[in-house]
């Protein structure tokens, strides 16, 4: 069976990108009850990420792990809600995927 993006989306780059942000916010002293508030995730969850037991598929390059540090220090700063937040991921699986397909309208 063909996976279709969207699964590609939910099973791999999503979780990757939430355990390379909670990784992140870890190491800048953001405890994971916090993490998991802003990620609207169970506090399980983000331990999973940081035990690479979930989103541990993909390996990110050099540039898209700037953008995951700089947006966990703009968390932690305060500089992006939880409300932009979920924009921020968006741009980032874009970044990754090299394409606008997700979340553009169906035509």
């Amino acid at each position: 069976m063909v996976k279709v993006p969207c699964q590609e989306i939910v099973w791999d780059i999503i979780p990757a990108i939430q355990a390379a942000l909670a990784v992140e916010l870890v190491s800048l002293g953001v405890s994971q009850i916090q993490i998991a508030a802003h990620l609207s995730l169970a506090p399980s969850a983000v331990s999973q990420y940081l035990s690479g037991k979930r989103g541990y598929r993909i390996v990110f390059d050099d540039p898209i792990k700037e953008i995951i540090s700089k947006l966990a220090r703009d968390i932690r700063s305060g500089s992006v809600s939880d409300d932009d937040l979920s924009a921020e991921l968006c741009s980032i699986c874009r970044s990754l995927r090299g394409d606008n397909r997700c979340g553009s309208s169906l035509d």
